[in-house]
This record gives structure tokens, sequence and C-alpha cells, in this order.
């Protein structure tokens, strides 16, 4: 009896280290994880030590540049549009003294002081919204870019008050009533979570770029800002560019050209 319970211990014991590994093979997989799910990567996905964007917000003069690009973005993740003060943004715009409110002052050119920005999640290197989370449903993935697990979180709301840029949303309502075009190729969230822009990781699994840099006709560039040679690095070598209060220590990935 003693032997045939060994034995069986052995083989138990085998067993449970053979699914241990085929679990991590699988995690080590042509994979890639995203906010909403795992996607299937494409042999030409794109990929970056530190993804980060450069914004010339000299390509944004008038209200239909601003719209194409928020548009792409929000009909691409099935952001809802839902009036009065519980709509849901993943990328919107607003003026230079909400946008940058470190030093403004008077004597900027009009084009700056009265113009508006594109804003979004900065992706930050030290991202609050990440410590504050007591689920985990939001963290910081090796690339630099910061996502949101919906199934994780359950609505604290912490990341929000963590966020310095106001880049979160909450889901007061049902989403798919105010979703005028639903695309089928990204799940929709639910009631009850938070979420913001991702950075497109499900389009970079499939070697695509963000929807609002395809959209915004060269105005958004993105690319690794570890490499020298990247669109974004050069951009910011030959441009005079600022971030979004970069004094908190947060190191958001977001870059202006003014």
């Amino acid at each position: 009896m003693k032997k045939s319970r060994r034995d069986f211990l052995k083989v138990a014991g085998l067993s449970a280290f053979a699914l241990g590994s085929a679990a991590a093979l699988n995690l080590g997989s042509a994979k890639a994880a995203t906010a909403e799910g795992t996607y299937e990567t494409a042999p030409a996905q794109l990929k970056a030590k530190r993804w980060a964007m450069v914004i010339d917000t000299r390509r944004f003069t008038n209200a239909a540049d601003f719209q194409k690009v928020i548009d792409a973005c929000h009909h691409e993740h099935n952001v809802p549009d839902i009036p009065g003060n519980q709509n849901v943004k993943w990328l919107w715009k607003d003026t230079f003294a909400h946008t940058f409110p470190d030093d403004p002052h008077g004597y900027m050119p009009d084009r700056i002081i009265h113009g508006n920005f594109l804003l979004l999640c900065n992706h930050c290197d030290n991202p609050p919204c990440v410590r504050v989370c007591p689920t985990g449903a939001t963290f910081r993935q090796e690339d630099g870019i910061v996502v949101m697990d919906p199934h994780r979180c359950i609505g604290c709301r912490f990341c929000m008050a963590g966020c310095p840029y106001g880049s979160r949303s909450f889901n007061f309502r049902d989403p798919l009533p105010f979703i005028k075009d639903v695309n089928t190729a990204y799940p929709p969230r639910t009631r009850g979570v938070v979420e913001k822009c991702t950075f497109c990781t499900e389009r970079l699994a499939k070697g695509q770029l963000p929807a609002c840099v395809e959209a915004s006709d060269g105005a958004i560039l993105f690319g690794d800002l570890s490499d020298p040679a990247s669109t974004v690095r050069k951009a910011l070598a030959e441009n005079f560019t600022i971030r979004r209060k970069p004094t908190l220590g947060t190191g958001p990935g977001v870059y202006y050209i003014i």
C-alpha cells in the first residue's frame, strides 16, 4: 500500500510539473497581452523597448484636424459618446492652460495661448495609477505601455484619483447604447470599470501603428524612444518639445512639438 501511494505521488508530481511547463511555454508563445485580452501576433508585429509619441501641435490648425484622429481612436476601441459629464474619452482636446498648467503666461504666441491640444494617457515611466491600483488591473508593460485589464477592475477609481493627467474614464452606464458603429474586432467595456488609451497594443501586435497615428497624416509620430534612428527620436532632436507636468516625476511618454 505504501509503495502504491508513493508511486501515485510521483505521478501526480510529474503531471503538475508538465502542466506548469506547458503554461510557461504558453506564456512565451507568440501572443501579446492587452487591456482587453490576448491577441494573436503577426510575424511583423511592432516592438520597442520604450514606445513614445510625438504630437506636432503646428499641424492641428482647425477642429477637423482634431476630430479625425479622435474619431479614429474612439471608433477603433468602441468608446461611447455619452451626453453630459459622464462621457468616456481616450483622446480629446483642451486648452493650453489646462494641458500645460506648470508655467503659463500671457505673452506667448496666440497660436499657443489660445490654441487647443490633444490629450491622452501619457504612458508614464513611473505611473502613479499603477501604484494605487489594489488589484493589478492597471499595469505597465516592459515596452512602456500602461494598460488596463477590465476583468480585474473593481471600479474603486483609485487610479483616476492617482492620475495627474485626467486620462481615465469611468463607465457609469452601459456603454453599448451610446456606440453608433460597433467595431466587433475590439470588445467594449462594461459598466463599473475604468478605461483609457492603450497606445493601441492590439494593433501593434498585428504590425499596425496606433489608429490616431494613421489618421493624423503625419501630425502624430510613434516609435521607439530608445532607438536613436526612430522617428520619435529624430523629431525630438530636430524640434523643441514639451511634456505635461514633467516636474511630478512621472516621466510622460507623450511629447508635444510647440
